[in-house]
């Protein structure tokens, strides 16, 4: 599909509004070419005697059209200038949800900087696009077709020669166009690579202080940020070589038609008004053609945002509801089975997972351990699908995971990743995020098996307390033991908590645990952790290596024979003994 063809898409649902816009544009346009008529008609009456009255009624005619021309002109900037706004606000809409749909995966390769500058700089280009450069675009056509057979009626070989000029214009944007849009895209992502060093500075400036690396942050800003001048300078110098040009050209032509037409009045071979007409023509041209360039470049622009938004636009999701998806009713036991899954990362050689077999009943509590590496956290993102699995390999219940609709699936499912995200607003909000009309009863019943009640009631407005950007107000364990109540609240069937508790010290740990085994209704919980003391209290211990399930067993069966797991315990032992 061409670019044009894709602006006709974006121009479409607003085809209407369009239609009247350019239609007023036209009127406009049309009173332009009326206007030194009467005022051509008006001079050359003056050669033969006329009344007072009749110059006050032309007069006041061509006052009349002037304003009509100026109301009927904002109206149709109005009309598509709005359109422009509305596929602004509709394009932002649609790259949010798309944002949304896409897997987890697909940030991993694509950085945040990049899509905030795709959100908003990419963006008001296409704005700018379909609303500007629909208006001059639609603006020149019209100034052309209907200017152009005027002056010809007027006089042929003075609109000739005063428009000689205008087919240089024409070659001189055609030279310029395609060096405008290569730095155009320089442009573009020298803005990414800036936005990108922003928002890791912005968020890692605990870590920049710590290692004293200002001045670093600093050269790299430095760096960018000048690459990025330059990259402008050499847009701004095309565009301010260009635009001389094209209105220098102009410029020529109107000497041209007062060269020429002041010998052919002299000559009497047109009248003083017919002359007056052509000047106003050409000049009423001078700007629609001057404006060319201002549309190139806008055009230019929007057509590097236009790709890179639709490289996110139609993207498609790889984790996504199908035609066959199945949607469940019924609420979920909470059983696992996994058969014969294994699971590679794109790129990667050696899997992650390897034929993993086991079965979890309903309500039983699942400790998995291991060293670094080992595959806790890919089984943990499979689970709510977050990375593409293959069918017939994981199930709930006895549904198969990639066959469940994602809602259901992740409706079933509270997950406490590694990485306690916390959003900048109150604790309160936080936790019942999953649930935003729970009741701050709920929420504080939440925040008690969270182990996190107690704190929150010494801080300065309690529940009402706001927690900074990503929790940074808090210490790691309450992110932590606040994440766990906002995963805690929604009461779901199954329970992850991927390492969740790595903040928490042993013995609270352990209590968070025993009050999941006494809540009422007991969720399947899968507890991914180093902390062993705190895994002994689960039903059974998953040990995983290399991405395999070496070990299983209760704490007392597993300490008890050679292995990983005692291996382990021994180490954690004698960690604790030196400290």
């Amino acid at each position: 599909m061409s670019r044009f063809q894709k602006l006709l898409n974006y121009l479409t649902p607003y085809k209407w509004q369009v239609a009247q816009g350019i239609s007023a544009l036209f009127i406009v346009n049309a009173l332009s070419v009326y206007i030194p008529l009467l005022i051509r008609e008006g001079i050359d009456r003056l050669k033969i005697s006329v009344t007072s009255d009749y110059l006050t009624q032309l007069g006041l005619a061509i006052v009349g059209l002037t304003s009509i021309m100026w109301i009927v002109r904002m109206i149709s900037r109005i009309l598509i200038f709005g359109v422009g706004r509305k596929v602004q606000a509709k394009m932002k809409q649609d790259i949010f949800e798309q944002i949304l749909r896409l897997e987890p995966g697909y940030f991993a390769t694509t950085t945040v900087g990049d899509l905030i500058n795709r959100f908003t700089s990419d963006v008001e280009n296409i704005m700018r696009l379909v609303g500007f450069a629909v208006l001059s675009t639609a603006n020149i056509i019209f100034a052309y077709s209907l200017t152009l057979p005027a002056m010809l009626y007027i006089d042929v070989k003075l609109t000739l020669m005063a428009l000689a000029v205008y087919p240089l214009m024409l070659i001189t944007v055609q030279l310029f166009s395609q060096q405008l849009r290569n730095q155009q895209v320089v442009v573009q992502e020298a803005i990414s690579d800036l936005s990108e060093l922003i928002q890791e500075d912005m968020s890692g400036i605990s870590l920049i202080k710590i290692y004293a690396q200002e001045e670093t942050e600093r050269r790299a800003f430095r760096q960018k940020n000048n690459e990025l001048f330059k990259a402008n300078l050499k847009l701004a110098e095309s565009r301010n070589t260009i635009f001389p040009i094209i209105q220098g050209l102009a410029s020529i032509s109107l000497l041209v038609l007062l060269w020429q037409g002041g010998l052919a009045i002299a000559n009497k071979e047109i009248s003083v008004g017919d002359f007056l007409s052509l000047v106003i023509y050409a000049q009423n041209l001078i700007f629609p053609t001057a404006l060319l360039g201002f549309t190139i470049t806008a055009y230019q622009r929007g057509e590097v945002s236009i790709d890179r938004v639709e490289a996110i636009l139609f993207d498609r999701p790889k984790i996504a509801d199908t035609s066959t998806s199945i949607y469940v009713d019924t609420v979920f036991n909470g059983q696992i089975a996994v058969q014969d899954f294994s699971y590679t990362y794109p790129g990667a050689i050696i899997p992650a997972l390897k034929h993993l077999n086991f079965t979890i009943r309903a309500g039983e509590t699942i400790a998995i351990v291991g060293p670094i590496g080992s595959g806790k956290s890919t089984l943990a993102d499979a689970l709510p699908r977050l990375i593409e699995l293959p069918e017939n390999s994981l199930f709930i219940d006895g549904y198969d995971l990639t066959r469940l609709s994602l809602n259901d699936l992740r409706g079933a499912i509270a997950y406490v990743p590694q990485e306690s995200f916390l959003f900048s607003t109150s604790i309160e909000n936080n936790i019942r995020y999953g649930d935003p009309l729970a009741s701050r009863e709920k929420v504080e019943v939440a925040a008690k098996l969270g182990q996190i009640h107690e704190e929150i009631l010494n801080f300065p407005q309690q529940y009402d307390t706001i927690v900074g950007e990503r929790g940074i107000t808090l210490s790691g364990g309450q992110r932590q033991r606040t994440a766990l109540a906002r995963a805690l609240l929604l009461n779901a069937p199954i329970l992850i908590l991927d390492d969740a508790l790595s903040s928490v010290d042993n013995q609270t740990a352990t209590a968070i645990l025993q009050n999941l085994s006494q809540a009422g209704q007991k969720a399947t919980v899968i507890f991914i952790t180093h902390q062993l003391s705190a895994a002994a209290t689960a039903d059974r211990i998953f040990v995983m290596d290399k991405g395999e399930i070496v070990q299983t067993g209760t704490h007392q069966e597993l300490v008890s024979q050679e292995g990983l797991y005692q291996r382990l315990c021994n180490q954690n032992q004698l960690e604790a003994l030196l400290h």
